[in-house]
């Protein structure tokens, strides 16, 4: 299907709202029914019409239908926030008894969940190395019944060999789930390659203009519709209907967005590469990558985040240098208008800061709409200013 015809055309019938040229929010809580026959058709399935905004609703499903098809898949759910989104769909691949194999350090919650929330549970996590196919393999017991994968994550790109790891799942009956919120569905589609639960955050690049927080899941008909019917309308985690509209406005420019950003972050990133305060760049579509090659196959582009090693031996060196910045702004997250930068030491004491351990050093950059000139010379000041660099 075309990407054109799915973000501009996919799911909306202009006849059904007054020929509105953008789709409308349907803000409602509740929906009338004209018997009480019709009424219990509703109470006995509730996936196929509309009852409650807690479950389905009409702008809402504009949206999942091109999110669905956008990845390659049958269906979709929107939640109001990608650790939601993490959250069911982790939750519907287990019960008790159970194990989840995981690559090491995925997103902030998605670890928190596995290493605090699940043991609570009853279900055992094992967090392994995931560029290795072996590991995969060597860490799968018995009882185990999901691997979790983040191809690329969001601070040192890992991949995952999507296709061997879908393969050796299904032999041995394991579900997988891949948070795509690096790529999204226009630069990776993960389905493709056999998984079977792909999520991301729309935060990011779906929406845009950083004014939103939502998560998509997609899947077979089969896994969405029981994760609706289960965990989604348990936890009460579906997106409302005006930020559902926010998404949908931000699908809009999607493609051009991404094509600028990342023609923008190629050119910071060679400069960068050159600049004598930089040791590395670590962004998977770069040559030196060292999964550059498996990028290329599952990949066709990579967007706007990357992260550089400063050479900078101390912290305040670096806390200088991010807050000489005037454009690349301090604050979490990425995919908006606005370029970012956040280092890791900011989730450390002073005290615990290492010069020789590498990810000390670490900042991560998002790279915005703005002109490539534009962030070079933020940056070049910022470098400038920082006189504790030696």
């Amino acid at each position: 299907m075309d990407t054109s015809y799915i973000i501009n055309h996919l799911g909306e019938e202009h006849g059904a709202y007054y020929n509105a040229i953008a789709p409308p929010i349907i803000q409602t809580s509740n929906f009338l029914f004209e018997t009480v026959g019709d009424l219990r058709k509703a109470f006995d399935d509730e996936y196929g019409g509309y009852l409650y905004s807690r479950g389905l609703n009409p702008t809402v499903d504009i949206l999942r239908k091109k999110l669905a098809a956008l990845d390659g898949a049958e269906d979709c759910l929107v939640f109001n926030s990608g650790a939601a989104a993490i959250f069911a769909s982790v939750l519907s691949c287990v019960k008790a008894g159970d194990h989840i194999v995981s690559v090491r350090s995925p997103y902030t919650w998605a670890q928190k969940m596995f290493a605090n929330t699940l043991p609570r549970l009853g279900v055992q996590h094992s967090f392994i190395d995931g560029t290795h196919l072996e590991n995969w393999e060597e860490t799968i017991l018995p009882n185990t019944t999901l691997f979790y994968l983040e191809s690329p994550n969001s601070w040192t790109y890992e991949l995952q060999d999507l296709e061997a790891i879908a393969r050796l799942a299904k032999e041995r009956g394991i579900i997988t789930i891949i948070d795509n919120s690096y790529c999204t569905p226009l630069y990776q589609q993960p389905h493709r390659f056999g998984i079977d639960l792909s999520l991301q955050s729309a935060t990011k690049y779906i929406g845009g203009h950083s004014d939103t927080v939502a998560g998509v899941l997609t899947g077979s008909c089969k896994r969405i519709e029981k994760i609706f019917n289960e965990e989604l309308l348990t936890i009460g985690s579906s997106i409302q209907p005006f930020n559902a509209w926010l998404l949908l406005r931000g699908l809009r420019t999607l493609p051009m967005r991404l094509e600028k950003i990342s023609a923008t972050t190629r050119v910071v990133i060679n400069w960068l590469k050159t600049h004598p305060a930089v040791e590395r760049v670590l962004f998977p579509l770069d040559p030196d990558f060292p999964q550059y090659q498996l990028a290329q196959t599952q990949m066709s582009g990579a967007c706007g985040l990357f992260t550089i090693i400063l050479k900078y031996r101390s912290l305040l060196a670096i806390e200088e240098f991010c807050n000489a910045l005037k454009y690349f702004r301090i604050a979490v997250s990425w995919g908006g208008h606005e370029s970012l930068i956040i280092p890791k030491c900011a989730s450390m004491p002073h005290d615990a800061f290492t010069p020789d351990e590498e990810s000390h050093r670490m900042c991560r950059l998002y790279v915005g709409l703005e002109e490539p000139g534009f962030l070079i010379a933020d940056l070049q000041q910022a470098f400038d200013k920082n006189v504790l660099s030696s």
